[in-house]
């Protein structure tokens, strides 16, 4: 086979040097940030205040909160909901403006145009933008200059008629007790006797973004599975102590819900001002033959998946129950339905007429939020292209590097049995799915 060497990055089974090697192997680029890119950062708080403040809208006033996994350090997002004296509801979705400090052509600029996300590591965040942990933070008692997508929801009884969007610029701060985990956020909800404003708006915001996904499910909007695991590091050796699948809270859907529904309110309004260079996402409808694995093993358990479109496929999913068959039938198909997707891509609107993202069952949708993990601004094609390389790259590191933590965890612990689930047979093999850990792994048979 032909290769090519590029340096000798160190032993074998050093956890730096395997992490090296993983990065190296899917080209993420992790050098150092260069004096040039770091004298692009903005001034001090205390020094730029005044001039960052200036013609924008004061929303400090509002119960705003962030909801976010534990452990978060790269806050972007944040919520609020009030009731209006007309009896309407007004939800708001901020998200960093992490654009202000960025000068086009600059360093910081081009740095953040190569690099093109945040790559995740199981022990920490790798190869993120420098801009996003200094200065673009939603932090209690401190103030961050954001983009603010708004509705006007207009509610009849339980039922939501209409929304009406705004768009415009704020800065806020959000008080001390509004920075949340999905846990705690969940048991705010959860505990009767709190009436603050910050647990109202939580109730508002849940309550409304119920009635979210129950009309993206009815527009047949899929919800797949692909098991999540957190490992629980030592603190000095920073070695896995713990491994465990994620578990998801209904505060995970009520933030979900939100973020879905700016991408999408802003990707309309983009589209409208910039028809020929808007920066949308679609995710394209998967080939047939792409669901024969799916339909196969469905099958073989006496269960009819329509695959005609996404629509058909989600309810065929829902349908999917056996009487005596363990409960985890339903997760391990959707599993396999996960398998069977497209990768979903940026692209420029005059690229291409098809909008349609095939997963989420909308028309149109863009990556609005989430603006520290993801850089979607100018060179649009050339972006596109980088962008999409990128992304893919990162989910390859982040999964390799979910494979070496399991593989230290495992050899640290050492042998366990637990329950497993046979995903596929093969001729000389199976591939068995062990919920606990979240880890898929080959069985080969004994050739004898």
């Amino acid at each position: 086979p032909m290769y090519q060497w590029k340096r000798d990055t160190g032993d074998c089974g050093d956890k730096e040097m395997e992490t090296e090697v993983l990065l190296l192997e899917h080209d993420v680029p992790h050098q150092p940030f260069s004096q040039a890119v770091l004298a692009c950062l903005p001034l001090p708080r205390s020094a730029s205040q005044q001039r960052d403040q200036a013609g924008r809208e004061d929303l400090r006033a509002l119960s705003i909160c962030s909801v976010d996994p534990p452990g978060c350090t790269d806050i972007d997002d944040a919520l609020h909901c009030k009731p209006l004296d007309n009896g309407n509801t007004e939800v708001g979705v901020h998200i960093a403006d992490v654009s202000y400090f960025i000068r086009p052509g600059n360093a910081l600029d081009k740095e953040a145009s190569l690099r093109g996300t945040t790559v995740y590591l199981c022990e920490k965040v790798r190869c993120g933008f420098l801009l996003a942990t200094i200065s673009s933070v939603l932090r209690p008692a401190d103030f961050i200059l954001s983009f603010l997508t708004a509705w006007a929801w207009i509610r009849r009884g339980h039922c939501v008629i209409a929304r009406t969007p705004w768009f415009t610029r704020g800065v806020f701060i959000v008080s001390p007790q509004a920075s949340l985990t999905y846990a705690e956020a969940q048991l705010m909800m959860d505990d009767a006797g709190r009436k603050d404003p910050v647990t109202s708006s939580l109730r508002g915001l849940n309550s409304l973004a119920k009635i979210l996904k129950q009309r993206r499910i009815q527009s047949g909007a899929l919800t797949l599975a692909s098991p999540e695991v957190r490992f629980h590091m030592d603190s000095e050796t920073h070695d896995p102590i713990d491994l465990q699948t994620k578990e998801l809270k209904e505060t995970n859907s009520m933030v979900e819900e939100f973020m879905l529904l700016a991408n999408i309110s802003v990707a309309e309004r983009i589209v409208g001002e910039f028809p020929e260079c808007a920066l949308l996402r679609r995710h394209p409808a998967p080939p047939p033959s792409n669901y024969d694995i799916l339909v196969k093993a469905a099958k073989s358990k006496n269960i009819e998946i329509q695959v005609d479109s996404a629509k058909a496929l989600a309810e065929s999913l829902d349908r999917a129950a056996v009487p005596g068959a363990p409960p985890y039938l339903n997760t391990l198909l959707r599993i396999l339905a996960t398998r069977c997707m497209m990768q979903a891509i940026y692209f420029c609107s005059s690229m291409d007429p098809d909008t349609h993202h095939y997963g989420l069952a909308t028309a149109i949708y863009t990556h609005f939020t989430s603006p520290i993990r993801r850089y979607l601004f100018s060179k649009q094609q050339q972006l596109c292209n980088n962008l999409n390389y990128r992304h893919k790259m990162a989910q390859y590191a982040q999964r390799s590097s979910v494979a070496f933590h399991t593989q230290l965890f495992f050899k640290i612990k050492g042998v366990v049995s637990e329950e497993g689930f046979v995903l596929f047979v093969r001729k000389n093999a199976v591939v068995v799915l062990i919920p606990k850990y979240g880890l898929e792994g080959t069985v080969f048979f004994d050739s004898k």
